[in-house]
């Protein structure tokens, strides 16, 4: 019994680790989406922020600082994806793939050239990560320490996901966005700036897929490397897709796929299993869940169909 309170705790734990990230890019991709705008570019966004995150933090020593200046970094490369897919009307999916390939490119060459020649940063200082909430506060080894012993900003994120319901469906601005997503021509003429509309939820997408990936290089991982990501990004898409592009779904689909991979980690430490096989787990779900449940989500009608304004 002991055994299982302890795994348990344990579990909770890696659920906590593995959720934010997916979470926070899954909130800023239900903006892009649901205004209109697809958005596949959220894996490069979350790489810039992994790397502007894990060095704003080695020269600053200020986590909450890094993890805010790496969500800019992502909203830097939302506004470019904004820019090619909104005012010039280019190919969204394209122009998400493009940043896939140029924020990576750029947070590689912008390491190796403050680093050394290096394409991993310097490890993060303890004292320079994310604080941990309840650090302290409960016995070592105990099933609450276990449990909640995890960085502030895993917790931020359900407090973000709460706003995001809220302005979607609570306010005049979330009436619009959602609006825009479906009839951009009806809002045209009721006087509503399809543009800027869709402008400040793509950015708000590449800022939150930014938070997303600071999370990981100051609670997770520690540094920067280019592989940091891993897939993230499109499971955070897909997280959004199972979660029919709304924030209550998105969250409880984010939260699923946390558990798995908190399975993989438990998993792996049994030794009983291949790694690589255990690897996949997460991978594997997000698979299933896109076959068995992307039929039954209602694409917003004008998601990934340029805009032109009413001569």
């Amino acid at each position: 019994m002991n055994s299982f309170i302890t795994n348990l705790g344990l579990l909770i734990n890696a659920t906590m680790i593995a959720t934010p990230p997916l979470l926070y890019a899954a909130l800023g991709s239900c903006f892009s989406e649901r205004s209109g705008v697809v958005n596949i570019g959220i894996e490069g966004m979350m790489t810039i922020g992994a790397f502007t995150g894990a060095v704003v933090a080695y020269y600053t020593g200020n986590g909450w600082f890094a993890f805010f200046c790496g969500g800019l970094a992502g909203a830097l490369f939302g506004l470019i994806h904004a820019v090619a897919c909104i005012s010039f009307q280019a190919d969204q999916t394209i122009s998400g793939t493009a940043i896939n390939f140029l924020a990576p490119g750029i947070a590689v060459f912008m390491c190796k050239a403050l680093f050394d020649n290096s394409s991993d940063s310097p490890a993060v200082d303890t004292a320079a990560k994310i604080p941990k909430l309840f650090s302290g506060i409960f016995p070592v080894g105990s099933f609450w320490n276990n449990a909640l012993n995890n960085y502030a900003a895993a917790y931020l994120v359900f407090v973000v996901a709460a706003i995001v319901w809220f302005v979607f469906f609570k306010t005049r601005f979330g009436m619009r966005l959602r609006a825009c997503g479906e009839h951009p021509r009806a809002c045209e003429t009721l006087g509503i700036d399809v543009f800027k509309v869709r402008y400040i939820c793509v950015i708000l997408s590449g800022f939150l897929a930014g938070l997303g990936g600071a999370y990981v290089t100051l609670a997770t991982v520690s540094q920067f490397r280019p592989s940091i990501i891993v897939g993230q990004g499109f499971i955070a898409i897909a997280a959004v897709i199972f979660g029919k592009f709304n924030p209550q779904g998105a969250t409880l689909a984010c939260l699923l796929f946390g558990v798995c991979t908190g399975l993989k980690t438990l998993a792996s430490s049994s030794n009983v299993v291949s790694p690589n096989l255990i690897s996949m787990i997460p991978y594997v779900v997000t698979i299933l869940a896109l076959i068995l449940f992307v039929g039954h989500a209602r694409v917003p009608a004008a998601n990934g169909k340029p805009f032109y304004k009413a001569q």
